[in-house]
Formats: C-alpha cells, structure tokens, sequence
C-alpha cells in the first residue's frame, strides 16, 4: 500500500514540477554541473553581453567591435544553435543533470555552421550566388542541425513544418498545377537559406538581434530584481479586499506582469502558485481559478509597453516605429483586461463568492472614490512633472542636460530607496490559508524605484524618439545599475553590513544575464526555423498563389477569409509558438488579406491585419487540446486540463472578437481619431462594449439574463464596436473626386491623414482589377514652404509614391521599395480612377451610441425590476 504524501510534500512535488515546466520551455530542463555547467553558464552571459554591446552606441563611439546585420545575425544563431543543444536535451526522458558526449559535437557543429557567414563572410561576399562544396556542405548539415535543435527546444511539429517547406521547395515539378513550381537544386536552395538574408538569416533573425534579445533580457532582469513580486504584491493590496479579489489580482497582476514577462506559462506559474489555491479557498473552483490565471496570463502578451517578441516583428513587416505600435495595440489590450476583470465579477456574483480578506476601516462609496481620485491624479501629476522638468532642463541646458538629467534621477532613485529602506522588505509569497491584506501605501511606496527602467524605456521610445532597440539597451543599463547597488543601498540606510548585500546585488545582475540569455533560446531558434520557411515561401513563389487560394476558400468573401486566417492560426499554434506562427502568417495571410479586402473595396491597414495574425497566434496558446499555458495552470489547480482549456476560451472570447472588430473599425487601433472629443467616445464606446460583450457571454448583468436580454446585448456590443456599419447603411462613407483633384487634395490633407484612391488595373496573370487603397501621408519637413501641386507631389513621395497627373487622368509611376505604399498595395502603372475624400455631410457615426445606450439602460431597468420581484438584494460593484 502506497502512502498519501502530505499537504506541504504534495505542495513541493507541484513546485517542482512548475519549475521544470517552466525550464522546459523557456529555458531548456538541462541543469548540469561542472564543465558543460560553466560552459552553459559563461555561453549565456556572453551572448547577453555581446547583444548589450551591439545594441548600445559604443561600437561606433570607440570605433571598435561594429558589426554589420549580416555578421550579427550570424553570431546570434551559432550562438543560440550552441547554447541550444547544450540546454535541451534530446528527448524528455533525457536526464536533465546529464550531458552526453554526442551532444558536445552536436553543438560545436551547430555553432559553426550557423556562423558561418561570420566566419567566412569577405569571402562569400566575392564569390556570391556561386557556393563551393564547402558552402554546400556546412549549409546543408546546418539546415539539419537548426531542424535537430527547433525539434527539441519548440517541439516536433516546428520541426517537421520545416521539413515540409524545404520538401516542397524540391517536389514542385510534381505537385498538382496549384502548387507545383520549377524547384530547385541542392545549391540553389542551400544558397538561398544558409547563404544570404533571404531564409534562415532573413528579417525574422534580424529582429530577434535587432529588438527581442534586449527586450527578454530586460524582462529577466526586472523579475530578477523582484519587480514581479513587487506588482504581485500592489495588486493584492488594491483589489485583495474586494468580492472575488483573488480572481482579481490575478487579472491586475497578468496585465502589469506582462512588462516582467512576455512568457505565458512563466506568468501563469509566476502568479498563479498563489492565485489560483486564493481562488479556489474563495469558491470559484479549480476549472475556473486555472482559466482565469490562463485567460489572464496570456495576454499578458499584447500589453504595451512590452508586448510578445512578435510585436517587435512588426516594426520590420509593417515598417512603423514600436511607439506607434505601443498606440495601436493599446486600447484593444486595455478593453480586453478591463472586460476580463468584469467577467470575475459577474462569476463572483453568480457564484455568491464574497470578500475573504478585510477591506480594514470601512470607508463610504464617496471616500472610496476619493481615494482612487486622488491616486489618479497623484499619477498624472507626477507624471507631467516629469515631463515637464525633463523638457525643461533639456530646453534650457542644452547639451549638459543629459547630465543634469542622469544627476535628477540618481537623486531620485537615491530618495525612492530610502524610503523602501525605512520599512521592511515585501514578503516574497503570499499566505493561501490565511491571506491578510497588505496595506496599500506602504506596499506601493516599497518598491516604486522598481518603476524607474520602465519609466526610462518610455522616455526614450517616446520623448527622445530612440529606436526600441537603443531604448531597451538604455533600459537594461538602468536595471543593471539598480540591481547591483538596491541591497548595498538598503543595507547603508538601515546602516547593514554592505558587503553581503553587494555580493547579492552582483549575483542578481549576473544571473539576470544568464536567465535573459537562457530565455531566449528558444526565440531565436524559432526565428531561425521561420526564416527557413519564408525562404521556401520567396524561392518558389508560394506567396503569390496564396493570393487565389485563398480568394477561391473564401469564394471573395472578407469576412469568410478572416475566419480562415483565424483558423489557420490556431491551428498552426498547436504546435508552433506564438512568434514562429506570427513570421508564417505575417509572411503568407498578411498581404493576402490587404490585397482581397482592397478588391472587394475595403481599405484594411495594414497594422490591423497584422495585429489580427497576432492576437490569433497568441490565443493558440491556450486553445486546447495543447495550449501550454493551460497545462500549467491545471497543474496548479489539480483539475483537467482540458476542461480548463476549454473555460478558458469561453473567457478568452472577448479577446477573439476583438481582431474582428478592428480589421472594419480602424479606430479602435486609435486610427483616423480626430480631436480629444473623438477619442473620448471611441475608448468609451469600445470600454462599454467589452462589458456588454462580457455581460452576454455569460448570461449575466445585475442578475441572470434571459435569452432576449443576451441577444439585445450582443447588439449593443456591436453597435458600440461597429457605428460605422449603421452608418454606412445610410450615408455614403467617401466623396468621389476625379484623379485630377489628387495633387491638391494631398497637399489639403492633415498630417498622417489617409490618402484613399481607386486604382484601376492589370494583375501578373493579366486580369482587369479594381481595387481600394489608402496610404498615411506624413507632413511635409519644417521649413518646407511648398504649396499647392508641389506640396502635393513631395507629400506623396515621402509616402513612397510617385504619381504622373496628365490632364483628367492619373497613374502611378513608381512605388518605392519597402514603403508603406507598397505594403498597402499599391502598383506601379496602375491608373487613379478616383480620390476618395470624407463625405462632409455624414453626421457623425457616433449618434448610434445614443440607441445602444437606450438599449443598455432598458435591460439594466427591467433587470432591476425583476430582482425587486424576487426579493433580491442589488449587489454592490465591489
């Protein structure tokens, strides 16, 4: 007879578990000792340090160590394909404290073979398209190696999605007519993917050199320093006292969790070791505490200011800035957490949960309100402080601001550590038997100067205008510094011997750098292996086909052909991780969609269709039967995964219907948003409709709803989400102009307005299309004192485009390269049927508002009449 561990065992075997898990698939299992430990351990902090070096100004400073994109993509992948077979092991029955022999070779071989091209890069650069035997061979043996590796770091199903696209790229001439092409041969294809930035060393691993690597390291490092502890602990100490509060701080804690931790299964283990036993002592149940942690957790990933290495993807496919990026994916993130929080809610209340920790001394609705005001606005004040004294020093100073500044913040940090320092530390965990409620002050006040890498970041991507890259690195500086002088500063100030805190401090910063490493592994190998399909997908033209593949699925249908895309993410995520998915359907469903929706005379930008491949990639994650997320937090809980999985996309189902509504309503990626007044009603409006929308999937508003009520909401949530299809129905979206007018109407448009036109013309199999277009015009430079036909002409070549006017007619004469025309879908010697302009006597879509909001009020009035009926008590918010 077998004996039942105890609670405190069975709680340490779970602990165990979740730590490995989380090794598994962030960081590889391998935990070894000794050389290959060393090895392990020094390879990661190098390569941290190596990107630290090629992300920061000093290469070009010193003149000393500059690498072209060339030569550091190549380093990056031999070293992560090294690094990659010395932390997964082979299978996972492998023994993780084990390193056998042939795994050495492995990774030697892997880590020259994938730099190559630094190794022998003048080389190749005279011999280039004319690969020798060598060439061929390292080539060949490193496509194999990449497979091997993607397959043990990613999983089988990468691996052998790789093996088909270079499969195919062989088996053209015998496939059927849709899919056949002419091939290629062993040279061509190792060329074109081992030796050039068309495959494996294509844009994919130069965003991974470029913005990931720094962005994961300084998410390592923040959770290092104990700043996800420190967001943990603020979220229970706002929200811990509140009905369902432990749902609710997982949801808080997810969404301000995502800076620290871009992982989804990190963040659910991170949180959810606490939460979800607080959720279930709080009667929600082990199904749905582990569908929360994972609804939560996972979007954790399109949360700005940090998102999921594939946002950072984006700044190259789309080619706009990350700060525009951080604009568009802002409202759609914040509408989804806002409607996630109301979902616990509502659960909280059909389940009858109430408050299991004491909210201390009672206060009235109205000091409540206060309090969350006055901390509002301590927020917004502090905030333009800051900007204010930073402008003005930078206004006034000149060039020795940036001392004066670097000098501020030292202060700064200095005041904020004393102020930590004269309380005692946050608790690293939270009691789940008797969970008491941290005072908020003093939780807020002990860790504020966690904030300032953050505020660093933002400053540079927004104020200073840096690049994301240039920005984390500056960052990550910050949190170094941090790091190695917090303990020692602490221990000054509450006059502590400093030199164990100081050893503690260096020890943070140093395994910060290896974790950051470690944790990126996987990144860049998937990078790697998605770069080996788009190379399949360019050198044999798959993208072109996908073109009428798709339009013949969805038999021309928009709507039909996102579903589709939306299905193929989903099912591409079984087995691919959200970065990899977002390369394959950015590469091939991405232009696909722009392109039909501009023949059915939809304008789509193009950052909304991305973000749609995003989101999608992203849900895969907890979609059943695989999402990893899922499985973690059902380890926790002790329930069914599946089951989980699958509570889990019902809550997940305001987050699916979010792409939807922005690829046909723009503005809620804060696009074409006129004035302040406009943006108050579209953040109201899309806020309001995530909790109409969340109210109808659960059948549940201030008491259950009956099927009418639900049906009536999805409505309301529709007509907030959509004002324009109401609108639309009524009165004509555009105005009409001849291609004549084009010139002038360009030069009247305002700064970032859209230019919209109506190109006709002949497709590469010689078909008459007509399609709809738009491209974002920016302003012309400062001083520029161009007018009229001129302005216009400048406005539209900064754009990309270059147009000849001859008489009543107008044709594109060249689209520039990579612009945001060409990517819009724009063609050269295509003619300009018609300028679209807005139609000025449209009312505003915004009046539909006023029914949906008559609507809302009709069920919350008959709703409340129903509860007196039966004698029930109105909850209150909380």
């Amino acid at each position: 007879m077998g004996t039942t561990p105890s609670p405190a065992t069975a709680a340490q075997q779970t602990n165990a578990h979740l730590e490995q898990l989380v090794a598994d698939v962030d960081r590889g299992g391998r935990n070894v000792g000794g050389i290959t430990g060393a090895v392990l351990f020094g390879g990661a902090i190098i390569w941290s340090l190596f990107q630290l070096w090629t992300a920061s100004p000093l290469p070009f400073t010193f003149n000393f160590g500059i690498f072209n994109d060339t030569e550091a993509r190549a380093l990056h992948l031999g070293i992560a394909m090294f690094l990659g077979y010395l932390a997964y092991p082979a299978r996972k029955s492998s023994p993780r404290d084990q390193m056998p022999w042939f795994d050495w070779v492995l990774a030697l071989m892997a880590g020259f073979c994938g730099a190559y091209l630094f190794f022998f890069y003048q080389e190749l650069a005279t011999r280039p398209g004319i690969p020798t035997t060598m060439d061929v061979v390292t080539a060949a043996i490193g496509m194999l190696l990449l497979l091997e590796v993607t397959r043990r770091a990613l999983g089988a199903p990468m691996a052998v999605l790789g093996i088909i696209f270079v499969a195919y790229v062989f088996l053209g001439p015998w496939l059927p007519d849709a899919l056949a092409h002419r091939g290629a041969s062993i040279e061509r294809l190792v060329s074109h993917m081992w030796l050039t930035t068309e495959g494996v060393y294509g844009v994919a691993l130069g965003v991974s050199v470029s913005y990931i690597f720094i962005f994961v390291l300084l998410g390592s490092l923040l959770d290092r320093c104990g700043a996800g502890n420190y967001m943990m602990q603020v979220s229970f100490a706002l929200l811990g006292h509140l009905r369902g509060g432990p749902a609710k701080v997982a949801v808080v804690s997810s969404a301000v969790n995502g800076i620290v931790s871009a992982s989804s299964v990190a963040n659910v283990v991170t949180g959810g070791i606490f939460t979800i036993p607080l959720m279930k002592r709080a009667g929600y149940g082990g199904i749905r505490a582990g569908a929360i942690e994972t609804a939560s957790s996972v979007n954790g990933q399109i949360m700005p200011p940090v998102m999921g290495a594939a946002a950072f993807l984006m700044i190259e496919y789309v080619g706009i800035p990350y700060t525009d990026i951080i604009r568009h994916a802002l409202l759609p993130a914040t509408i989804s957490y806002v409607a996630l929080f109301y979902i616990v809610h509502l659960e909280a209340l059909k389940l009858g949960i109430e408050p299991m920790m004491s909210a201390g001394k009672p206060r009235t609705a109205l000091q409540k309100m206060a309090g969350w005001g006055m901390g509002i606005a301590g927020s917004v004040i502090v905030m333009g402080l800051v900007y204010w004294i930073g402008v003005g020093v930078q206004g006034v100073a000149g060039d020795a601001a940036i001392w004066i500044l670097m000098g501020l913040l030292v202060l700064l940090y200095l005041w904020l550590v004393k102020i930590a320092a004269s309380h005692p530390d946050l608790p690293t965990e939270i009691s789940i038997t008797n969970p008491v409620r941290p005072e908020p002050w003093p939780t807020v006040r002990a860790g504020l100067y966690y904030l300032i890498p953050i505020g660093v970041l933002v400053w540079c991507l927004t104020v200073e205008q840096f690049s994301a890259g240039l920005s984390a690195f500056w960052a990550v500086v910050t949190m170094l510094a941090q790091m190695v002088t917090q303990w020692p500063l602490m221990a000054l100030f509450r006059k502590e011997p400093i030199a164990p805190r100081l050893r503690q401090g260096l020890s943070d910063a140093i395994t910060g750098l290896q974790e950051g490493a470690r944790n990126m592994i996987g990144i860049a190998i998937a990078c790697g292996t998605a770069g080996l399909i788009v190379g399949a997908i360019t050198l044999t033209g798959l993208g072109l086909r996908m073109t009428a593949f798709v339009e013949l699925v969805s038999m021309g249908s928009v709507l039909a052909m996102l579903f589709f895309t939306a299905g193929v993410c989903l099912v591409l995520g079984l087995g691919m991780p959200t970065t990899a998915n977002y390369i394959l359907m950015a590469t091939l469903m991405a232009p696909v969609v722009v392109e039909l929706g501009a023949q059915s005379g939809l304008v789509i930008p193009l950052i909304a269709v991305h973000m749609f491949v995003f989101y999608y990639g992203i849900m895969a994650d907890i979609t059943p039967p695989v999402g990893l997320a899922t499985f973690a937090a059902a380890a926790i809980s002790g329930e069914d995964p599946i089951k989980t999985g699958v509570q889990g996309v019902t809550y997940a189902l305001r987050t699916a219907v979010l792409p939807f509504m922005f690829i046909f309503n723009p503005m809620l990626l804060l696009i074409d948003i006129n004035g302040w007044w406009e943006l108050f009603l579209v953040v109201g409006g899309a806020t309001l409709a995530s909790l109409t929308f969340a109210a109808g999937t659960m059948f549940w508003m201030r008491t259950k709803a009956t099927w009418i009520e639900v049906a009536l909401l999805f409505v309301v949530t529709f007509m907030l989400f959509r004002p324009d299809w109401f609108m639309n129905h009524l009165y004509a979206k555009y105005e009409a102009h001849p291609p004549s007018q084009l010139l002038q109407i360009t030069a009247d448009m305002p700064a970032k307005g859209r230019l919209v036109t109506v190109l006709k013309g002949m497709n590469l199999e010689g078909d008459e299309l007509q399609k709809t277009v738009a491209v974002p015009l920016p302003a012309l430079p400062e001083g520029n004192t161009a007018t009229g036909d001129a302005a216009g002409q400048q406005r539209l070549m900064a754009a990309g485009l270059t147009v000849m006017a001859m008489g009543d007619q107008a044709q594109i004469a060249s689209v520039r390269f990579g612009s945001q025309a060409r990517k819009a879908g724009w063609e050269q010697g295509w003619d300009i049927d018609q300028v679209l302009v807005p139609n000025p006597d449209r009312p505003s879509e915004f009046w539909v508002y006023l029914p949906a909001l008559l609507i809302l009020a009709l069920i919350w009035f008959k709703q409340g009449v129903r509860m007196r009926r039966k004698g029930l008590p109105d909850p209150v918010p909380a």
